[in-house]
């Protein structure tokens, strides 16, 4: 296994004290396996700092939207596209399942069936629930 990556629903769960991504993320640092959370992820998750930002934010390794990754989740966009089945929101949702399977990391989100969608282009992402 890689490390993890994190959407911004499993942010958002860290900054709320959810047990089960804090007993996650807690095992994570204790092993010093790699915690990603991609650019995009941050800019819709980062509203300022407050008492917990600064200190999740020190625990993640933020990663550049680069041309191979954007171009990866542009594919897996694309994919989507010819089954009709894309809306507004998906963006970001293929910007993470594109970085975790560069490492074969887990995926921890808050919308498990968003993600699942790219199963299919990104088969040994494994994804779970906060």
């Amino acid at each position: 296994m890689g490390g993890l990556t994190l959407d911004t629903g499993a942010l958002i769960a860290l900054e709320r004290t959810r047990k089960r991504i804090r007993e996650v993320v807690a095992a994570a640092l204790a092993g010093r396996d790699r915690i990603t959370v991609p650019a995009a992820v941050m800019a819709e998750w980062w509203r300022g700092p407050d008492k917990r930002r600064p200190l999740i934010r020190a625990m993640v390794d933020v990663e550049a939207l680069d041309e191979g990754l954007a171009k990866s989740a542009g594919e897996a966009l694309a994919s989507l596209r010819k089954a009709g089945a894309v809306d507004a929101g998906v963006t970001i949702d293929a910007i993470v399942m594109a970085s975790a399977a560069r490492r074969g990391d887990a995926v921890f989100t808050s919308d498990v069936e968003d993600l699942q969608r790219f199963g299919r282009y990104f088969p040994n992402v494994r994804l779970f629930g906060v």
